[in-house]
């Protein structure tokens, strides 16, 4: 394990920065790849710890450098946490793969987490989009993580993201004045529009057998098998947010796990799915350190 360091003094607390190299849990034919990782580290780490799961083709800066903003933030009031790239992402070592073969990974980084950490003794996952699901689809398995923070998790589907739209998007558009003097002036191509709309229509439509391969059944089961804590932040302009809500409107399973006492849910309005703006990110930091520090 190689570590560098730097040093940063954030709301007149210091924060200690150390890159990390170390293995994925993996056991595949790429378990000795190399992972990197960077560490924000407090004079006083609390025992609690955070550990950032990037998703996407996103590595552990994020956009608008969300992931380093929000480290810092958090170890400048007392929590460690470790942000890192995934096998094939970033300065990682490997071949890039999708959040459903990010466990070995997310272990990989746990097991560096407590040994560079030896004050550790718990650690809630973070995760954005499919960072998100990854992180709540290995937390079941995994005793060192006792709560989950989830961002727009990913649960994408082609009839939940019709759905979404139909919702969303084409139904608000019949009570905008703007569509309909566009609509008698000629500047909307009323075909073009029907064909789309019809589109939407037909895939909202689709059965459960033809998205075996969606997000949503190993999230659910994933949720419902974990004990630990959840905060779930919602942005308040995103469709994927509405994905997420339109489960709940539909599913009595999905409403039953949201209903537990360890569950809290957070929207920030206004945000699309990213959090691009300095406001955004900021209410994010206050939401995530006022929960963590609630138990």
């Amino acid at each position: 394990m190689k570590r560098d360091s730097s040093q940063q003094h954030l709301a007149g607390r210091s924060v200690r920065e150390l890159a990390l190299r170390f293995r994925s849990a993996a056991e595949d034919d790429e378990a000795q790849a190399r992972l990197a990782g960077i560490l924000s580290l407090p004079d006083v780490p609390s025992p609690r710890g955070v550990l950032i799961v990037t998703g996407g083709p996103q590595y552990r800066v994020g956009s608008h450098r969300q992931f380093v903003l929000l480290a810092r933030a958090l170890a400048a009031q007392g929590w460690p946490v470790l942000r890192f790239d995934l096998r094939g992402m970033g300065d990682s070592e490997g071949s890039a793969r999708d959040y459903r073969a990010a466990g070995p990974d997310i272990a990989g980084a746990l097991a560096q987490f407590f040994d560079a950490v030896p004050s550790l003794r718990e650690v809630a996952l973070w995760g954005l989009c499919d960072g998100a699901t990854a992180a709540a689809c290995h937390a079941p398995s995994d005793a060192r993580v006792n709560a989950l923070i989830l961002l727009n998790p990913w649960v994408r589907s082609s009839a939940g993201l019709a759905r979404a739209t139909l919702r969303h998007y084409y139904l608000p558009r019949l009570l905008q004045g703007a569509f309909w003097r566009k609509l008698t002036s000629g500047g909307l191509q009323l075909g073009t529009s029907l064909a789309s709309l019809r589109q939407v229509v037909t895939a909202t439509q689709k059965g459960a057998t033809q998205e075996d391969d969606t997000p949503a059944p190993a999230l659910l089961r994933a949720l419902a098998q974990f004990q630990g804590k959840v905060l779930l932040i919602l942005s308040g302009d995103d469709l994927g947010a509405r994905e997420w809500q339109a489960l709940f409107d539909g599913d009595a399973a999905w409403r039953a796990v949201a209903a537990r006492a360890q569950w809290t849910q957070a929207q920030v309005d206004g945000a699309n799915h990213t959090f691009a703006s300095a406001a955004w990110r900021a209410e994010v930091e206050q939401l995530c350190a006022r929960w963590l520090r609630s138990w």
